[in-house]
This record gives C-alpha cells, sequence and structure tokens, in this order.
C-alpha cells in the first residue's frame, strides 16, 4: 500500500507541477480570447430569456478600433480595480483587519489556550472541531495547531501523528466550513455575484430572495462545521488511530512542552480580549441601532444598511480584538507596531493583485465581447442534450466531483475559483435554475476543501510533512497521502450528502 500511495502521490505532482499557475493561464487567456472575438467578429446568436423570448447577441470583434479604445480606457479601474462594484477592494480591507489580530498573535493564542484544555477521551474530536475553525486564520492553525496536536498526543503515550492527522483534517479538508463568516466568504460571495451579475443571471436564492455574497451560505458552513467535526472523529477512530497505534515514532530531544504553551504575556493578551470582544460589540451594535439601522426609503422598501456593511462589521470586530490583545500582550506598544500588522497582511495580497488584474481583465473582456454568454450558451447546450437539465442533483454532483479533481492538480482557492467560477455560476444556472450561484459556490467549497489533504499542490503540504517527519524521520508524502486518504474520501462523501440534503429539502444556505 505505502507503495501505491507513492506513487499515486508522484503522478499527482508530476501531472501538477506541468500546469502553469493560474496568473499565467489568465496572461494566455487574455490574446486567446482577443483572437476569438476577432475571428467570430459579428456572429450572432439567440439565448433563452424571461417569460420563454429570446434575447439576440452578438461577437464583438475587439480588434476594432472602437473596441480596442475600450480595452485601454478600462483596464485599470473599471476592469480591475473597480470590478464587481470594488469586490477587490472589499477583500483587501477584511485582510487588513485579519492582519491586525493575526499578527497581534491572537489566533495562536487561542489556539494554544484550547489545545491545552482539551479532556482526552474528546481529544481526536476536538482537535477536528478547533482545526476547522482556526481556518479563520490560515496560517496559524497549520504552524501552531497541528504540531501542538503532535506533541498532546505525544505527552500521553500515542502516536503524534494520530492528533496530527485529526488536526490537518480539520485545517484543511475543513477548510471552507466555520462559524464565523470570514476571508474565504468574501472572497467566494463577492466573486460569484461579479460572476453571476456579469451574465444577467440573478444574485438570489431558490426561493428568489436577493443574497448577502458575505452570509449566503452561513448556516450551511455552521451546520457543516459540526458534521465534519463529527465525521473526522469518526475517521480518526475506525480508520487512523487502528493503522498507526502500534506504528513506531520517536519524540525529539528539541520538541517540548514549553513551545506550545501560553506565555504570561500571551494569557495578559487573552485576558485583554475579553474586554476587546465586549467592545467590539458594542460598536457593532451602536452602529446597527444608529446610523445603520433598518429603515424604509421613499419607495416603501425596506432597507438594511447593516447588512449590506455586514463584512465591514466583521472586520471591525477583528481589528479591535487584535489591537486589545495586542497591546496586552505587548505586541503592539506604539500605534506604527499596527500599521506594521496590515503592512504584513497587505506583503501577502501581492499574489491576489497579480492575479485579479489579469483575471478581471479577462472577464471583462469575455463580458463586453459576447464571448463569455457564447462560451455560457454552448456549455448549456452541451449540459441540456446530455438531459441534466432534469436532474439538479446530479449537476450538482458532478460540478463537485469535477472540481475535487481539479484540486488536486491545482493549488489555491482563490485561482480556482477565478478559473472555474464565471463559466460555471451563469452556466449551471442556465440548464436549470435550481442552480442558484450561492448553490454553485457552496458546491465548489465542498470540493476545493476535501482533497486539499491528499495533494502536494496545497500550499501548506510540504509544512506538514516536514511536521510529521520529526516523529517518523522515513515518512514520505505517499505515506501521509494513505493517513488522510479516508478523512478526504468521508469529507467529500458526507459534505456532498449535506448539501444535497439542503437542496432536495429546500433549506436556505444562508441569509
Amino acid at each position: 500500500m505505502p507503495a501505491i500511495g507513492q506513487s499515486f502521490a508522484r503522478f499527482i505532482e508530476r501531472a501538477g507541477r506541468k500546469i502553469p499557475d493560474p496568473v499565467i493561464i489568465f496572461m494566455a487567456f487574455y490574446p486567446a480570447a482577443f483572437l476569438v472575438t476577432v475571428l467570430m467578429s459579428g456572429y450572432s446568436f439567440e439565448t433563452g430569456g424571461a417569460g420563454g423570448s429570446t434575447v439576440a447577441h452578438q461577437i464583438n470583434g475587439m480588434h476594432q478600433a472602437e473596441h480596442m479604445r475600450w480595452i485601454f480606457d478600462n483596464a485599470l479601474v473599471a476592469n480591475w480595480l473597480a470590478f464587481g462594484n470594488g469586490v477587490l477592494g472589499v477583500i483587501l480591507v477584511v485582510m487588513l483587519a485579519v492582519g491586525i489580530a493575526e499578527n497581534s498573535g491572537l489566533f495562536g493564542a487561542l489556539i494554544k489556550r484550547a489545545g491545552s484544555h482539551i479532556p482526552v477521551k474528546l481529544l481526536p474530536l476536538l482537535l477536528v472541531l478547533i482545526g476547522i475553525l482556526s481556518s479563520i486564520a490560515t496560517d496559524a492553525g497549520y504552524l501552531v495547531l497541528i504540531p501542538l496536536a503532535g506533541l498532546l498526543y505525544a505527552g500521553i503515550g500515542r502516536n503524534p501523528l494520530i492528533g496530527m492527522a485529526a488536526a490537518f483534517a480539520g485545517v484543511s479538508a475543513g477548510f471552507s466550513a466555520n462559524i464565523i463568516p470570514g476571508p474565504v466568504d468574501a472572497i467566494i460571495g463577492l466573486n460569484a455575484q461579479v460572476f453571476a451579475e456579469a451574465q444577467g443571471v440573478p444574485f438570489a436564492n431558490a426561493a428568489g430572495d436577493a443574497l448577502n455574497p458575505v452570509t449566503m451560505h452561513y448556516y450551511f458552513i455552521v451546520v457543516s462545521t459540526f458534521i465534519l467535526a463529527g465525521t473526522g472523529f469518526w475517521v480518526t477512530r475506525k480508520f487512523v488511530e487502528p493503522r498507526l497505534e502500534s506504528a513506531d515514532y520517536v519524540v525529539p530531544d528539541d520538541i517540548s512542552p514549553g513551545d506550545f504553551a501560553l506565555t504570561a504575556e500571551e494569557s495578559r493578551g487573552l485576558r485583554a480580549t475579553f474586554w476587546g470582544t465586549l467592545v467590539a460589540w458594542l460598536m457593532i451594535v451602536g452602529l446597527a441601532l444608529g446610523p445603520l439601522a433598518t429603515f424604509t426609503n421613499d419607495a416603501g422598501n425596506e432597507v438594511t444598511p447593516w447588512m449590506n456593511n455586514i463584512i465591514l462589521l466583521i472586520s471591525l470586530f477583528f481589528a479591535v480584538t487584535g489591537v486589545f490583545f495586542g497591546i496586552a500582550a505587548g505586541r503592539f506598544t506604539k500605534l506604527w507596531d499596527i500599521v506594521e500588522a496590515m503592512v504584513k497582511q497587505m506583503n501577502t495580497m501581492g499574489y491576489i493583485l497579480v492575479l485579479t488584474f489579469f483575471t478581471y481583465n479577462f472577464l471583462g473582456l469575455l463580458g463586453y465581447s459576447g464571448l463569455g454568454t457564447w462560451i455560457t450558451f454552448l456549455g448549456a447546450e452541451f449540459l441540456q442534450a446530455l438531459g441534466l437539465q432534469k436532474f439538479p442533483v446530479l449537476l450538482l454532483i458532478g460540478f463537485i466531483f469535477t472540481t475535487a479533481l481539479i484540486n488536486l492538480f491545482i493549488g489555491g482557492l482563490t485561482s480556482k475559483w477565478m478559473l472555474l467560477g464565471p463559466i460555471f455560476v451563469p452556466m449551471l444556472y442556465f440548464v436549470n435554475p435550481e442552480m442558484t450561484p450561492d448553490l454553485v459556490a457552496a458546491a465548489f467549497r465542498v470540493a476545493d476543501s476535501s482533497t486539499n489533504i491528499i495533494t502536494p499542490m496545497m500550499a501548506y503540504a510540504g509544512v506538514i510533512l516536514a511536521f510529521m517527519r520529526k516523529f517518523q524521520p522515513n515518512m514520505g508524502f505517499g505515506d501521509m497521502l494513505l493517513i488522510m486518504l479516508p478523512y478526504s474520501i468521508a469529507y467529500l462523501m458526507v459534505w456532498t450528502a449535506l448539501l444535497v440534503g439542503f437542496l432536495t429539502i429546500g433549506i436556505p444556505l444562508g441569509f
């Protein structure tokens, strides 16, 4: 079995490394799409419209002078910085606030505190649950919780790899679940709205209610948090513990409990965070009941400004609690330290800026030229020819498993969503209106997370392998893959079934 795992891992790694980075892919897509518009200039086609009517479309040849002017006039602002009503700016603001909390040390301290108070009998269950919750601060989950889990198991005389596997499953395979909306919700939700509205798809759920991009999956991710925690616990007890319980391991001399114990400064910071949380909630409630309170406009429609600004209110919560912790823990001794925390977080966003420049300009070209509508039309026609418009569950499952397979070869949630979202969000809706933008986006989240733990393309795969090698020096990626494979399969099956249940019963995914 290990040989099979190693061979499969090497195949995935070789194939994945031959696929260009998504930035390169979009750089190539742009001139290719431009050339297609030249060849198809003036081509007309019709799609279905409201009430059984038809809508006429025509491909604009982008080589023509007026269309070339459009490219240059819109490349920097309309097609990038202001694309989708400024979606990029909102994402950056969220990351600024998360950067304050993360670089203050708050997330790491919370994980240490939670990990040090776990009852032995519930250790695997709570490690998976804490791992899922820690996904709001990616680095802390990977870099603190997983090695801490190994240390906790070593401390009770059991194979550390059991705890590390459970924590890894929670942090990575359960990445899109949580009880607090965060950056992932903003990135997926805001871009889903852009992808839908670019091709005339209503950004609404199956009941026709308008969606809030950040909370459109809230009910689903909260339920998923506890379902996945239970699933991870079952997999650990049923498959991982029997496999690893009798396996040999070593505990290096350079690893000690003190490496993951709360310092006096962190304890002081956590006490201050209680007051920071109270202040943050008072500010949010004050805003929601005051200047952002619900009101009825002149047209008689109810307007909810606090809901329209929910992502900024969440950002405010992270910023305030991070500042309270950082000051009390001695991380922030002057205002410039807070500025540096935000700058440090922005340094990690350089790739996102480059990716979105080429992605959003490419999407702008598709929308303006009519080529995007034509591609969606062809895909929808193909799926309808297969008769799948009558089976929304099959469409949903097919998209999940297709994305899960792609995830083995292409890393990065944002880059894959930019690649798949613009095609599948409108396409699946036009095939069957039950495939609303929130449902397609939820299916993407399920697929993207479930196979993270069995691909070397995941950004932290090498880091986790290095952690595990401290306890089992000869361990290879194939060995890690075989340990994590039961989690991946179970999560993919259970999470897919949960989403299908939401669809068939008619439960809203969020609000």
